[in-house]
């Protein structure tokens, strides 16, 4: 088992990604504690500036080195610097590193969709609420984290191919919203048979390398479940919000809720539920619910959330000139409905 002292060799050789100093020299780790039972390390870590993709990259490398170095489980904070030390070291920082520091993408918002268990909708309503925010006047990116099961590019129609430029990915812009997916680097659709540390490189390349320019939100289709990849990918990300999908079902919302555990778990703030195939709505006007009732409401209870919204059973109208087999239009009824649960989030995360 790892202990503290080790902890704080292993990671006093890391650098502060702004200032390019260690932290053995910011004295930037705080603070360490060890579940032995566990074998589950916590750690929180002051740098110059947090919110970023710098920060987001700086986390997988303490989740890698720390699991090499012994850690079954990594659970990460961040806080920013004192005013103090971070003037003692923006001092001799150059011109480079002072324009990293105010980098104005530490204004994005990192919101991840999740759900318990696969065929619940979770990458549709991940689709529908990036286009529905995009419609309500916001900066949308949208990266496609379900490697094993990548679906996004097909759902919303997208035949281009993100552009590759000066070693930057431009990813593919679609109904407002740019989007980057495992799907644009496969041949054929083939199967992807990668372990785990490989498909980390891949999430971390589209952090890294992609050009999102000036957005506001980047959503994250996670994988179904609570695996190692989702594991991964919620360790990876610096504050971020989560959106649980769930079907009415009482055992999809059984299995939902771990979803919702694990991003409490995190340190993640669940932002709501939203109930995917709620019922079905016969041409008489008259709902049957198909796959039961009550298992959203149920969900947000347990999670002490709120229900953003109720998603009935449909298929979207597309044309061959316009394809995007999976996107509801503005003025379908269920088009409104999403624009109402994108609306509700907008306003809780501008509170």
């Amino acid at each position: 088992m790892i202990n503290e002292q080790q902890v704080r060799e292993v990671l006093g050789k890391l650098e502060d990604p702004f200032l390019h100093r260690t932290f053995a020299e910011t004295n930037g780790i705080i603070n360490v504690s060890i579940k032995e039972e566990k074998n589950h390390v916590s750690v929180k870590v002051a740098i110059a500036k947090t919110n970023t993709p710098e920060q987001m990259q700086l986390q997988m490398k303490i989740v890698e080195v720390l699991k090499e170095a012994g850690a079954s489980t990594v659970g990460i904070r961040f806080e920013e610097l004192s005013a103090e030390m971070l003037e003692q070291f923006r001092g001799t920082a150059t011109e480079a590193e002072v324009h990293d520091l105010l980098s104005p993408l530490s204004s994005v918002q990192f919101i991840a969709i999740a759900s318990g268990k696969g065929g619940v909708g979770k990458s549709t309503v991940s689709v529908n609420l990036a286009v529905a925010l995009a419609r309500l006047g916001k900066k949308v990116g949208l990266i496609d984290a379900d490697i094993y099961g990548f679906s996004v590019p097909d759902m919303m129609g997208i035949q281009e191919m993100p552009v590759v430029k000066d070693d930057r990915i431009y990813p593919v812009e679609r109904k407002g919203v740019k989007v980057i997916s495992m799907g644009f680097f496969v041949e054929n659709n083939a199967p992807i048979v990668w372990r785990g540390p490989m498909l980390g490189k891949v999430l971390d390349q589209f952090f890294r390398d992609v050009e999102w320019g000036d957005i506001d939100y980047l959503l994250l289709d996670l994988p179904p479940g609570t695996g190692d990849v989702a594991l991964d990918i919620h360790q990876m990300l610096p504050s971020s919000k989560e959106v649980i999908v769930t079907t009415p079902h009482p055992t999809a919302a059984f299995v939902a809720a771990r979803a919702g555990a694990m991003a409490l778990q995190t340190n993640h703030d669940i932002l709501g539920v939203i109930e995917n195939m709620a019922w079905y709505e016969s041409k008489s006007g008259e709902r049957e619910y198909v796959f039961g009732k009550g298992g959203g409401p149920k969900l947000a209870e347990e999670l002490r959330t709120d229900l953003l919204g109720q998603i009935p059973l449909g298929q979207p109208d597309w044309t061959n000139e316009d394809f995007a087999p999976s996107v509801y239009e503005e003025d379908h009824p269920t088009g409104k409905i999403y624009l109402e649960a994108a609306q509700n989030i907008i306003d809780k995360l501008s509170k």
